[in-house]
């Protein structure tokens, strides 16, 4: 079965209580229910990690080259815009990556319109709430499809 890994990055835990106005009201643990009910719907394993300490999101990463994962989406939390450690470990990984935010993070300040990881993606998704790990997890999974072919 392909696996995808979806990564929450620093201050995510918060979800549902942090700045709902950008974030809205669901709790990452309703935010990994859709994704883990979406990921049986379309057949394919869902792994699930968070962590607000850099190291460990990357030996994550890492561990996620070993298992040999198939795709990875990423929402990394303010290290996006500037941890150049996880760009440097997600660029280790040879499989597509998808990198999501809740926010419309282009309308916010400006700190956050620019994405240190972004260069290692296949692609952005943002805006849209819990849809935009829904979009990307879809995105993950047809280009996991089309490398089959």
């Amino acid at each position: 079965m392909k696996k995808v890994l979806v990564l929450h990055g620093v201050n995510l835990n918060m979800f549902g209580k942090r700045d709902p106005e950008h974030y809205g009201t669901l709790t990452l643990d309703e935010i990994n229910e859709q994704i883990a009910m979406l990921a049986n719907e379309l057949g394919c394993l869902v792994q699930i990690f968070q962590t607000n300490h850099e190291g460990e999101m990357v030996e994550r990463i890492h561990q996620a080259h070993q298992e040999k994962v198939n795709a990875v989406v990423v929402n990394a939390g303010a290290w996006t815009h500037y941890s150049y450690a996880i760009m440097d470990a997600l660029g280790i990984l040879t499989v597509p990556i998808i990198e999501v935010h809740m926010s419309h993070v282009q309308a916010r300040e400006q700190f956050r319109r620019f994405s240190v990881i972004a260069p290692v993606t296949k692609g952005q998704i943002s805006g849209f709430g819990v849809n935009s790990y829904l979009l990307g997890l879809r995105a993950a999974w047809d280009l996991i499809k089309i490398s089959d072919e």
